[in-house]
């Protein structure tokens, strides 16, 4: 190989700083992009441990962005598990299998000891304590110590509007709604196109009773997001709020929402049917959907104790029943 074209291959560390910058962009597409970065840096090393680590926090997240979390989940674990075995002193491996495993597997001691163990080891790792207090946060009855942990990740990382997320995650679990509320603008104020804090604020303000706003939020989110279900989820919310107020705005929303899960891609989590389904009172259904959730490991299903859409359904043994069968910690 001539100099010139040694010198013009990038070296797995390029590839992975790559891939770390397209992880942060946070959208579909740009997460695509990172694990394909990531995959060029194990072709160039197969022994590169972070690299690893960047696929398994890769594959984590996307699981946000319409993809079914039963298709890169175990991709997650499989790569951090490897991240771990070429190198056991790195800390986020365990902070993905410690959000991996109480998110989606359910096993909730086993992913705290994996999130303390990250924190063990790397003390200042922003994203490992975000995580941790999202966990924290939908699993309730931990309010105080999930708000400490987002603060510290703030602390750490004050520019990220990802762990700002993590604030109001933390405030709106315990459904201190202003807070949340204050949170998210905040976040919209330092990140004008960060879709997610709009996507909060809209939760926030239906908490509130606030459906105009919640809708308008609904709204932007779509907007600044591109993203196709959450601009028909948001139009079919408005049509129907016009229409007849509240009940009808979750009737329309329910309508387009079991349109596009017969679509199949993008995914579309059922625990949100549920939750409309839930408040508006028909139990029922809330609870076919609940029961979908729970077959297919629905990341959601963890805040079923702290989400306010499912009080209606909380003296019903089919809810006690079901609390009981995810596991959720007394």
């Amino acid at each position: 190989m001539s100099r010139s074209k040694a010198h013009r291959t990038p070296r797995p560390i390029q590839l992975y700083a790559k891939g770390r910058y397209y992880w942060n962009k946070r959208t579909n597409a740009d997460i695509k992009t990172a694990i394909s970065y990531f995959n060029q840096a194990i072709d160039r090393d197969p022994g590169y441990a972070l690299a690893y680590a960047g696929l398994a926090d890769a594959y984590s997240v996307l699981s946000n962005f319409g993809v079914d979390p039963n298709d890169v989940i175990p991709k997650s674990n499989a790569a951090a598990e490897k991240a771990l075995e070429l190198d056991p002193t790195l800390a986020r491996p365990h902070a993905v299998l410690g959000a991996n495993h109480m998110q989606r597997d359910w096993d909730f001691s086993g992913g705290e000891a994996e999130s303390r163990k990250a924190l063990e080891l790397d003390p200042s790792d922003a994203t490992a304590h975000q995580w941790f207090a999202e966990s924290l946060a939908y699993i309730g009855g931990r309010a105080q110590e999930s708000i400490a942990e987002a603060n510290r990740a703030n602390q750490l990382d004050p520019l990220s509007p990802m762990i700002g997320n993590a604030l109001w995650a933390a405030y709106y679990s315990d459904r201190q709604f202003d807070k949340a509320i204050e949170m998210e603008k905040k976040v919209t104020a330092d990140n004008p196109t960060f879709g997610f804090a709009h996507i909060g604020l809209a939760f926030a303000y239906w908490g509130k009773h606030k459906y105009p706003e919640s809708v308008q939020e609904f709204r932007t989110a779509a907007d600044l997001l591109g993203d196709k279900n959450t601009a028909e989820f948001a139009a079919a919310l408005d049509a129907g709020y016009r229409a007849g107020g509240w009940p009808d705005a979750l009737r329309k929303g329910i309508e387009v929402s079991l349109a596009q899960r017969k679509m199949k891609t993008p995914y579309l989590s059922p625990y949100l049917i549920a939750e409309l389904y839930a408040d508006l009172g028909d139990k029922d259904h809330a609870f076919e959907w609940l029961n979908t959730a729970y077959l297919e490991h629905d990341l959601s299903l963890i805040q079923i104790r702290t989400d306010f859409t499912m009080d209606s359904l909380r003296s019903d043994p089919r809810y006690i029943e079901l609390v009981r069968k995810i596991g959720l910690p007394q």
